[in-house]
């Protein structure tokens, strides 16, 4: 079973963040499109992925784009890990059982979507794909109107892609 594709509407949710408060898609679609990234701490490319996915929460911060994270991990266990690796955007817990990972059909971490603000899924991948966070980081430039910039620096080597 492969996970949601582009076009499919994203299922709602609502969870509680490490911060204790409450977060639902519905309300983030308010403010414009949002980035979800599933995730567990143990995986090694979730490792490698979740720091870029806080450098697109960095560049979009105060504007109308949400940048979350979903961990597959308790509180503890999360807070520990986003401390480890610079991670501050807003981290979901899923449930018990993974009743959100398992509505977005998720085989592997890390599994990332775009959902459009009409709540339609418009880019994924699941693993760490450069092309295609570069095509979600150039979507929400122009979503908010303004110049594209790179996503990753020229003094990086980053891989095209990792599996998940």
């Amino acid at each position: 079973m492969a996970h949601l594709g582009n076009g499919i509407s994203a299922p709602d949710f609502s969870l509680t963040a490490l911060d204790g408060k409450e977060y639902s898609l519905a309300s983030l679609l308010q403010h414009g499109p949002v980035l979800i990234t599933f995730f567990k701490i143990s995986c090694p490319v979730c490792q490698f992925t979740l720091p870029f996915m806080q450098r697109i929460a960095d560049r979009f911060a105060g504007k109308n784009v949400s940048v979350v994270g979903v961990s597959q991990d308790d509180a503890k266990d999360t807070q520990e890990f986003n401390q480890e690796f610079g991670v501050k955007l807003p981290t979901l817990v899923d449930r018990k059982g993974y009743p959100v990972s398992n509505a977005y059909r998720l085989a592997n971490v890390p599994t990332i979507f775009l959902v459009a603000p009409d709540g339609k899924i418009t880019a994924n991948c699941t693993g760490f794909d450069k092309a295609v966070l570069e095509e979600i980081a150039g979507a929400l430039a122009e979503h908010e109107k303004i110049s594209a910039t790179p996503l990753f620096r020229k003094d990086e080597s980053v891989p095209a892609f990792k599996p998940g």
